[in-house]
C-alpha cells in the first residue's frame, strides 16, 4: 500500500496531463458559418448570378436587375411567416387562394367608388379573416393543417370565381399601382424596400424574441412546450393569421403590378412559397430553419427564373424546374444519409 504525502499538492493546477484535452465545441463559429446551409445557397446565388450574366448581355443591366426583384419579392412576402409556420409543425397550403380573394374584394371595395386607403384595406383584413379562419379550424377543432388548408385553397378561391366569372377588375387609382409598379429611389423599387424590411423584422422575431424560441419548442415537441408553460395553440394562430395578413399584402402588391384582377391571380404560387421556405433550409417536419436561409433562397429562386425567362423558356419548363428543385431539396438529406451510413459500413 502506497501512502500520499500530505505536503504533495495534488490541485488540478499542477497535476500533470495524462489524458486528451476535450474541446467545449467541436466547431468553431466560422466553422460552422462555413459549413452551413447558408454558406452554400449564398455560394450558389453567386454562381446563378455569374451564369445569368455570361449567358445573356441584357442581365447587367440596372433595371432589368431591378426587374428581376419581382420574380421573389411577393412570394417572399409570404414565405417569412409560412418559413415560421412549417418550424412549428404546421403549413398553409391556402396562401395563392388568399391572394386571389384578397385581389377580388380590393376590386369589390374599388368598384363600390372607395379610394386607396380602403382598398389596401380590404386586401389587408381579407387576408387576416381568412388566416383566423384557418388558425380557428386547426388549433380550435384539432384538424389537420394539410387538409385544412387544402379545403381552403379551393374555398377561398372559389368565392373569387363566383365574383368574377370570367371577368376581371381594372382601372385601379394610381395609389395601388404605387404598391407594385413605385420605386423608392433610383431602381430600388418599393416591393424590395418591404421585402427587406420584412426580411430584417422576421428575423428579430424567429431569433431575437421569445416567440420565435417558442416557435422552435413547439415544433420540436408540442406536448414538451405545452407543459413548460408554452401556450402551443395560440402560438399557431398567430402564425396562421401572419400568414393570411401576408398574403394580404402580397395580393396588393402583385393586383398593383399587374393592374387588374382575375379569379386566377397568384395560381401556383402555393408551391413556389414551400419551395422556397424548403430550399432555404427549413425542415418540412418541422423544428429548425433561418430566415436568412429563406432571405438566400428567395435570391436563387428569383435569379434562377429571370435568368430563364431572359433565355426564352417557357412557363411550363420553369414550373418543372420548381417541382424537381422542391423534390431534390427534399430527398437531398435522405439521400445523404444513406450514402453516409454505406460508406462507414464499408
Amino acid at each position: 500500500m502506497s501512502i500520499i504525502s500530505s505536503d504533495t499538492d495534488y490541485s488540478p493546477a499542477t497535476a500533470p496531463m495524462t489524458g486528451r484535452q476535450i474541446p467545449d465545441r467541436l466547431h468553431s463559429p466560422a466553422q460552422r458559418y462555413l459549413k452551413s446551409w447558408e454558406t452554400l445557397l449564398a455560394v450558389v446565388a453567386v454562381a446563378i448570378f455569374i451564369l445569368n450574366a455570361l449567358s445573356s448581355p441584357y442581365f447587367l443591366d440596372a433595371w432589368n436587375l431591378s426587374d428581376a426583384t419581382f420574380n421573389f419579392t411577393e412570394k417572399a412576402m409570404i414565405a417569412f411567416p409560412m418559413a415560421l409556420l412549417i418550424i412549428a409543425g404546421e403549413i398553409d397550403l391556402s396562401v395563392a387562394s388568399i391572394v386571389a380573394l384578397a385581389s377580388t374584394m380590393m376590386g369589390v371595395v374599388m368598384q363600390a367608388g372607395f379610394g386607396t386607403p380602403a382598398i389596401v384595406a380590404a386586401a389587408l383584413l381579407t387576408g387576416f379573416v381568412c388566416g383566423i379562419l384557418n388558425g380557428v379550424l386547426v388549433t380550435r377543432l384539432g384538424l389537420p393543417s394539410i387538409v385544412v388548408t387544402i379545403g381552403t385553397m379551393s374555398l377561398f378561391r372559389g368565392i373569387s370565381y363566383i365574383v368574377l366569372g370570367d371577368g376581371a377588375f381594372r382601372g385601379y387609382p394610381a395609389g395601388i399601382s404605387w404598391f407594385g409598379q413605385g420605386y423608392a429611389f433610383w431602381v430600388i423599387s418599393v416591393e424590395l424596400v418591404i421585402f427587406i424590411l420584412l426580411a430584417v423584422a422576421y428575423g428579430i422575431l424567429l431569433h431575437k424574441t421569445n416567440f420565435g424560441r417558442a416557435v422552435y419548442a413547439v415544433g420540436n415537441n408540442a406536448t414538451a412546450a405545452m407543459f413548460s408553460g408554452i401556450r402551443v395553440e395560440r402560438v399557431k394562430m398567430v402564425l396562421f393569421v401572419m400568414t393570411g395578413l401576408m398574403s394580404g399584402l402580397a395580393a396588393l402588391c402583385l393586383t398593383g403590378r399587374l393592374g387588374s384582377t382575375r379569379p386566377s391571380i397568384g395560381t401556383g404560387m402555393e408551391l413556389e412559397v414551400v419551395t422556397m421556405v424548403v430550399l432555404g433550409g427549413v425542415n418540412i417536419l418541422g423544428g429548425s430553419g433561418t430566415i436568412m436561409g429563406v432571405v438566400l433562397a428567395a435570391i436563387v429562386m428569383g435569379l434562377v427564373t429571370f435568368g430563364l425567362g431572359l433565355l426564352n423558356v417557357p412557363g411550363i419548363v420553369m414550373s418543372i424546374v420548381i417541382g424537381a428543385l422542391l423534390i431534390g431539396v427534399i430527398a437531398l438529406p435522405r439521400l445523404w444519409k444513406i450514402w453516409s451510413n454505406r460508406i462507414r459500413r464499408a
